[in-house]
């Protein structure tokens, strides 16, 4: 029997979640919504956001309908609350017949903690009745920034979702995101119709993360340089804007020893399903994807992100990097950005068929993007102002461990902008720089473009350091392309200031080629790998994820289903000879130690 007071949260934390304590905002949280409020909860990746519903459902009388995006998700999460012993179910396609039924049955007989469902399913009329019909605890909208139009995730379904509060108003209701900056938090309050409800807001900063953020120059080349050296054999996610992209990366990444595999929504579905399955079940998988590889990645132990083209906007890279380092170990954010990107997401916001504010809106968010990537100061100070949290240097991203120079770029800017108003602003950078560094192509004396007064006078500066001119020019806002001419680049009204004199130009000036130290050098391994462990502590880490990949694989589970990578590294450091000493390790809840004590003490002293 189910009782409604706070005094038995603590105790179900640790005897059924296997955690000592609360973390951050997530006891007022819990407190609030099993008390009958709402609440919009805004939590990093990582921060422990299930937690403040899934407690609830514990503790409220009736099944907490979860609302979830992803079918991935919603598997995993279910896969997870069985191993602690809580009742859980999840209604989706993957489910026949006679299997959804059963689940239903068990809605209405009152037999369920916790239901995760599809927004799209959850807002059939059949489903509605049969919601009537059960007793509900509570409503948790996970990934709740899908609302926001203006967002990097909108997802039209979600706009329904203000009929819970019309047709359940005594329910409470908790809205959760990773991402949301001011204007879409204002959004998901006014749409899901929270305007009672508590707001948590917790740091957005994600301190176990460095970002890192290189010039563009041969980036396959650099994202090899970047895994071998920094993060070979580990898990990680490699971003691209395109599927031939993902395709081509994929392929090359193979026959570079690295396993990767490829994801996108062009792939056959059992293709795909099999390469994410291969991602969540096996060590040291590395997926090359478009944004379809999205919200339902919910594996602690991912070591790295890596962007090899532009996101769209601040939330999306903030949304993608997050997925990084789950676990609260040491992990990289790591991307290559050059011109091209630049001009690339330009173009396909003028593509776009939204509106002109649609539009607007857009640029902004790709302006705020393009200011954290050329910032010289602080990527993490960048970051978080972007999301209204002030902070100070973090001592733990490229710019504050090697903090850039920057250069008076003025005469340079002004050779530039020169340059495309005398060519008539019809060409490309790679054109203009031929001209202002004085070569002879078949080009450009076609055009004439060698008797131009702007020809040969960039010879001071190499054509890497043009290229970072060019770009710069156009993150600042002086000069923009035009996608209609195949990306010519165009003088905008601020580019006069420039050229007359009357504005100097800073910019941060291109760092060389370097070699960087691993990850593990740099700042001290996981807690969570064998590196860190003497060896005979190693030798049981190892031994004990051999016996967890085969227990998952058993299963059919993820492995970090069984255990994360964190339990198993404290177990091994730990060494417990009795389950009472088992049970004092974080992560190993009364069920777990149940099922698995008994075995890991054999394990480890067999």
């Amino acid at each position: 029997m189910k009782t409604g007071g706070d005094p038995r949260a603590l105790h179900l934390l640790t005897t059924v979640f296997g955690h000592p304590a609360f973390r951050g905002a997530q006891q007022e949280i819990v407190s609030q919504i099993t008390q009958g409020g709402d609440a919009l909860v805004l939590m990093p990746t990582g921060g422990g956001k299930s937690l403040c519903y899934q407690l609830p459902a514990l503790l409220r009388e009736g099944t907490a309908l979860v609302v979830s995006p992803l079918i991935a998700l919603m598997q995993d999460q279910v896969a997870a609350l069985k191993q602690l012993g809580v009742r859980a179910a999840f209604l989706n396609s993957t489910l026949d017949g006679q299997q959804a039924n059963a689940v239903e049955r068990a809605l209405r007989n009152g037999e369920l903690d916790l239901l995760y469902v599809a927004p799209e399913r959850l807002m059939m009329p059949r489903m509605l009745e049969l919601l009537h019909e059960s007793r509900i605890a509570l409503f948790a909208i996970d990934e709740a920034h899908c609302v926001s139009q203006w967002g990097h995730d909108f997802r039209p379904e979600y706009l329904q979702l203000s009929v819970l509060h019309e047709q359940f108003p005594e329910v409470p209701r908790i809205a959760l995101t990773a991402t949301a900056d001011p204007q879409t938090r204002d959004e998901i309050i006014t749409r899901l119709a929270l305007t009672e409800a508590r707001v948590f807001v917790s740091s957005f900063d994600r301190p176990n993360i460095r970002y890192t953020i290189v010039d563009k120059n041969e980036a396959r080349a650099q994202l090899l340089r970047f895994i071998k050296e920094d993060h070979a054999g580990d898990a990680g996610i490699v971003y691209c804007l395109s599927r031939k992209k993902v395709d081509e990366t994929a392929a090359w990444l193979k026959t570079q020893g690295v396993r990767a595999l490829p994801y996108h929504a062009g792939m056959d579905t059992a293709e795909r399903a099999k390469h994410q399955a291969r991602f969540q079940q096996e060590d040291g998988i590395v997926v090359v994807a478009t944004i379809a590889f999205g919200m339902g990645i919910d594996k602690p132990d991912v070591r790295f992100v890596a962007h090899l083209d532009l996101p769209k906007s601040i939330e999306g890279y903030y949304q993608e990097t997050g997925r990084a380092g789950r676990d609260g170990a040491p992990a990289d954010a790591w991307m290559a950005y050059g011109l091209g990107d630049v001009v690339q997401q330009q173009r396909m916001i003028d593509m776009s068929e939204g509106g002109e504010v649609f539009k607007r809106v857009l640029r902004t968010k790709l302006d705020a993007l393009l200011g954290l990537c050329d910032s010289a100061g602080c990527r993490r100070v960048h970051l978080l102002d972007y999301f209204g949290e002030p902070s100070t240097p973090c001592g733990n991203c490229d710019n504050c461990l090697e903090p850039p120079q920057t250069w008076d770029a003025t005469d340079a800017a002004r050779k530039a902008l020169s340059c495309i108003y005398r060519t008539g602003q019809r060409f490309g950078a790679v054109h203009l720089i031929d001209v202002l560094r004085g070569k002879t192509t078949d080009r450009i004396t076609q055009w004439g473009h060698d008797k131009l007064t702007v020809f040969g006078i960039g010879t001071d500066l190499d054509e890497a350091t043009w290229r970072n001119v060019f770009r710069q020019l156009v993150a600042l806002g002086y000069a923009s392309p035009d996608h209609e001419a195949y990306g010519a680049l165009q003088l905008t009204d601020a580019s006069r200031a420039v050229l007359k004199g009357d504005v100097a130009v800073e910019m941060r000036r291109m760092a060389p080629a370097r070699k960087e130290k691993s990850i593990k050098t740099r700042r001290g391994a996981s807690s969570a790998t064998s590196a860190t462990l003497a060896p005979p502590n190693a030798a049981l880490l190892e031994k004990l994820k051999d016996w967890r990949f085969v227990e998952a694989q058993s299963q059919s589970v993820p492995a970090f289903v069984i255990f994360h990578d964190s339990t198993l590294a404290e177990i091994a450091s730990a060494n417990p000879k009795t389950l009472d000493d088992l049970s004092e390790i974080s992560g190993i809840g009364a069920k777990k130690l149940e099922r698995y004590g008994t075995t890991i003490l054999e394990l480890l002293h067999g």
